[in-house]
């Protein structure tokens, strides 16, 4: 520091508010205070900072005192007045004298700080003895308490602390002797189980922690005399989820099996201040492996220079702004001058002991002294760390607050200006910024080899145990509302609170994930929700190595699982259940197109194949269907098929499913009852699935029809079963077959009331049962159910009698005006059953999918006796028949299939995306950009509108057609 940018030692800095100083002498005056060859140092600590002014009004015989003995004899007797508090009645009692110490010892360090008397290490060594004092008379004092009443009553406070096996470590700058001015105090307390003789309802851990929270009570908490220190106990092990005090066993196994490196060089510094010194030395002498690593491999050393190497350096960004600026925090703060000596110890100081050094400047001369920082480097660095040091001690002397950052008022900097020593705001924003440039530089050049770490638009840090503010800030840019807990979750996965991040590798891979993780899921549609669900995703994973290798490898994956999580709720939440699925995500053609009928048949009879027993049949055939399915509704989500085609795939995947499980379950049945001879089985689909329109959660809408030759009555086993019963068993077993939860979860919901009679009639009905039924017996809505019927399976021969049942029940005549009122009455009780509550009600709305289908059907039946062509099991291309041959006119035809169409890809979308049916118009922004996106709107309101508009003529259609 140059003469021109502060003043000299025997000179202390000018008064920044003079009239303050002013009061502050004639109320020490009214005291019989006086002391005039002390006036300029006074009149500067008065000017330039309220809290010392009133510390002095309420100390004034200790400062007079001070003034004669110095500022080391001073402190010398708040030692002694200290070590007094130990044999103090109780906590309360020890609250005062403490609280006055601490006004004193803020005096007594101030004023021989801005003297210039005491240098840097003098003042934070001084902060720190009187913190050490304060903690080991609270810890005496509670522990003479909890032993009243038992056998170690007799023993002096300073004996039964040494019998305890009690650990208190300070950690950080408290652990360094580098405490600054207005600083909490980091601790850590472990005990030894074997030796800590207290308990709290037979456990010696919850008293333990009761001592602790004790301690935090007494140098906490704010009296009318102030506090003591601020408690940190958040560097113990996983401190969020873990007690305030924990056994040694159990901080030894934490450290050697899930010890992060951030906790390795906040280990660098722990020193034991209190408790019992041998348990304190074991201790520290068990985890030393763990902290001075002899052998690092690659890998882990690019996690040790990520601990701050996320800190996005910026390029053309070497101007620093003065104002604002965190000194602590901020680039080219006093951070990272500390991270740039820690990580290198991590690196070398297990081979190298004399690295070991806690305090930031000593072991920063330690790397110089053997050639592993140039000499100018280690210069710069010590000089720009004595400055931001100082620069901290004179912010937080002002209000005893524990602040790093530089106002923002101009006023505000011209008095920091001033209490530093400057004779002006310009002199001294060019001496700080000059300070935060050379540490950039130099901690910029220390990584520079390395790969970015941070994201794309600034800092990524999630070690130690609090939220970084430029982290914060940067998840905020990026577009995640509630950064706070993107950030917390992220250190849970850092400490090993999920399976999949317990070991070192996992850890060390996450590291570099993060940023390009981040980036995915931000430009996702919903950053917040695409979190969560990836959270949700990852924490179910037995183990995290392959997929983090597997993620970073492939971008493009990376980015799929983002859509997936930001977008469809519903797969995200499948992928997290069914982690396996992940393999099917690496085909090259996952989103290249949807398979054919006959690859999928294919596929999964070879997978049928490969089963050993019918319960492996079982679980293969969930895997498939999971599979398949998963593969079409991510395309759903990526946009890479449209409502038609995603719904022929589902279906598609049921049919296959369906037909390959008949005979799997005709042979188990088989081995207990036997054969009908010559006798047909067929399965016959109704609703979506026949109409090939099927969801990703649509039901299984069936109908069972058998056929046997009129002189077999009985199956061919041992016990025989009448041919109903047989079927009939067949039947249920083949229900079972497709909607039983196995250990691969379930397939399909199967709906049977579509049979003839219904829920009263049996599970299969015979082929002449069919015929008659539907010949006389069918009600309108049975025939309307009739036009989407569908033979999936069975004989030929069976197939096309089935088929010619369904034909000429359909193309029967019938009257029209029946038929309309038959119609109307039907949509009116559906109408009073289930009432929409909104347009996005796309089922039951006026205008939506009911009403469509309604339409269809009826023009199909009201026309069908005249001429068969119009028959179709899909809407859309029932309404283009009907269109074709003047049942409908070609405008209103190409508006109902629009409605169709557009309320599929709707339906399709948000069967994909939701687990359970909702509003759309209240739903997430990522699934709400995505129904826009599937429907080719520019956003949602653009969709809402254009929905709500074909509805309206949907219905108009409905009502002309139906109501007239």
């Amino acid at each position: 520091m140059t003469q021109h940018e502060t003043a000299t030692n025997c000179q202390p800095p000018l008064p920044s508010d003079a009239a303050r100083a002013e009061r502050t002498f004639e109320a020490l005056a009214e005291k019989r205070f006086a002391a005039a060859e002390h006036a300029a140092l006074l009149a500067s600590a008065f000017g330039n900072s309220p809290y010392l002014a009133r510390s002095a009004i309420r100390e004034s015989v200790f400062l007079a005192g001070l003034l004669q003995t110095g500022s080391r004899a001073a402190l010398n007797r708040i030692v002694e007045a200290i070590d007094a508090v130990a044999t103090c009645g109780s906590a309360s009692d020890a609250m005062a004298p403490l609280r006055r110490t601490k006004r004193q010892a803020a005096l007594a360090i101030a004023l021989a700080d801005i003297s210039g008397e005491w240098a840097l290490a003098d003042v934070t060594q001084a902060l720190s003895d009187f913190a050490d004092a304060c903690v080991r008379a609270g810890i005496r004092l509670l522990l003479k308490r909890a032993a009243s009443d038992t056998e170690f009553a007799h023993l002096s406070p300073e004996e039964l602390e040494r019998q305890t096996g009690l650990v208190v470590l300070a950690m950080g700058k408290h652990g360094a002797r580098e405490l600054n001015y207005s600083s909490d105090i980091d601790l850590v307390v472990f005990y030894d189980a074997e030796r800590f003789p207290f308990r709290k309802r037979g456990d010696a851990r919850a008293a333990c922690v009761d001592l602790v929270k004790g301690l935090v009570k007494l140098l906490s908490e704010t009296t009318a005399d102030g506090y003591v220190f601020r408690v940190d106990l958040r560097l113990r092990p996983d401190a969020s989820a873990t007690q305030v005090a924990i056994s040694t066993e159990a901080a030894e196994a934490y450290y050697e099996s899930l010890g992060q490196n951030w906790e390795r060089a906040a280990m660098i510094k722990a020193r034991a201040i209190a408790g019992d010194p041998l348990s304190a030395e074991a201790f520290l002498k068990a985890i030393e492996p763990f902290v001075w690593r002899r052998n690092l491999d690659y890998a882990a050393i690019e996690d040790i220079h990520s601990i701050k190497r996320q800190i996005h350096a910026h390029e053309g960004h070497a101007e620093i702004a003065v104002v604002g600026h965190n000194v602590k925090l901020g680039r080219g703060g006093i951070r990272e001058i500390e991270f740039f000596v820690q990580t290198q110890q991590l690196i070398l100081g297990g081979r190298n002991r004399a690295l070991r050094e806690r305090r930031t400047l000593e072991a920063l001369a330690a790397l110089r002294d053997r050639g592993l920082v140039a000499e100018e480097t280690a210069a710069e660095l010590t000089g720009a760390y004595q400055f931001l040091r100082k620069l901290e001690h004179r912010l937080q002397m002002i209000e005893d607050q524990q602040t790093h950052t530089i106002p923002d008022a101009p006023e505000g900097v011209a008095h920091l200006a001033c209490f530093m020593g400057f004779d002006s705001v310009e002199t001294f924003s060019a001496a700080v910024r000059r300070r935060l440039e050379t540490v950039q530089q130099h901690y910029a050049r220390l990584f520079e080899r390395a790969p970015d770490l941070s994201g794309r638009s600034g800092s990524l840090v999630f070690t130690g145990v609090e939220d970084d503010p430029e982290t914060l800030a940067t998840l905020q840019a990026l577009g995640f509302r509630d950064a706070h807990h993107v950030a917390h979750a992220i250190r849970g996965w850092h400490h090993g609170r999920i399976r999949a991040t317990r070991s070192p590798r996992a850890r060390e891979l996450l590291t570099k994930l993060i940023p390009p993780l981040l980036d995915a899921l931000a430009a996702s549609a919903d950053p917040d929700a695409a979190f969560a669900q990836f959270d949700r995703f990852v924490s179910r994973l037995s183990a995290g190595v392959s997929l983090f290798s597997m993620l970073l490898a492939n971008p493009q994956l990376l980015q799929l699982i983002a859509n997936i999580c930001g977008s469809a709720p519903r797969f995200a939440d499948h992928l997290a259940s069914s982690p396996k699925v992940l393999d099917a995500l690496l085909d090259p053609d996952f989103i290249g197109g949807v398979p054919d009928r006959a690859s999928l048949r294919a596929n999964l009879a070879a997978q049928l194949a490969a089963a050993d027993d019918y319960e492996g049949k079982l679980d293969a055939t969930r895997r498939f269907a999971r599979e398949a399915n998963f593969r079409v509704g991510v395309q759903v989500v990526e946009g890479t098929v449209d409502s038609a085609a995603a719904g022929a795939a589902f279906t598609d995947i049921a049919e296959a499913v369906t037909a390959d499980m008949i005979p799997a379950v005709e042979e188990e049945l088989a081995r207990q009852a036997g054969h009908i001879a010559g006798g047909d089985f067929a399965v016959v689909a109704m609703g979506k699935l026949g109409g090939r329109e099927m969801t990703a959660t649509s039901d299984l809408d069936l109908i069972f029809v058998y056929d046997a030759p009129p002189s077999v009555e009985h199956s061919d086993a041992a016990n025989p079963l009448p041919v109903p019963v047989y079927y009939g068993r067949l039947a249920q077993r083949l229900i079972a077959a497709l909607t039983a939860h196995t250990t691969e979860g379930g397939l399909y919901e199967v709906d049977m009331r579509l049979r003839p009679t219904g829920n009263k009639g049996p599970v299969a009905v015979s082929l002449v049962s069919f015929a008659r039924y539907h010949a006389a017996e069918a009600w309108t809505w049975e025939r309307m159910a009739l036009t989407r019927a569908r033979v999936l399976s069975g004989s030929e021969t069976l197939r096309d009698e089935i088929e010619s049942v369904i034909r000429s029940a359909l193309t029967a005549p019938r009257d029209p005006e029946a038929l309309k009122r038959d119609v109307r009455e039907m949509r009116e009780r559906l109408a009073a059953e289930f009432p929409a509550k909104s347009p996005w009600d796309l089922k039951f709305a006026r205008g939506g999918l009911v009403d469509l289908e309604f339409i269809a059907q009826y023009l199909q039946l009201r026309e069908a006796p005249r001429d068969a062509s119009v028959l179709d099991v899909c809407t859309v291309g029932a309404l283009g028949k009907l269109a074709r041959v003047g049942a409908l006119e070609p405008a209103d035809a190409r508006h109902l299939i629009e409605a169709v169409q557009i309320q599929q890809t709707l339906q399709q979308v948000l069967r994909v995306a939701l687990s359970s049916s909702g509003d759309a118009a209240a739903a997430a922004p990522g699934l709400k950009s995505l129904l826009a996106r599937a429907t080719g709107e520019s956003d949602f309101a653009s969709l809402d509108a254009r929905l709500s508009k074909l509805q309206q003529a949907a219905r108009v259609v409905f009502e002309c057609l139906l109501c007239s």
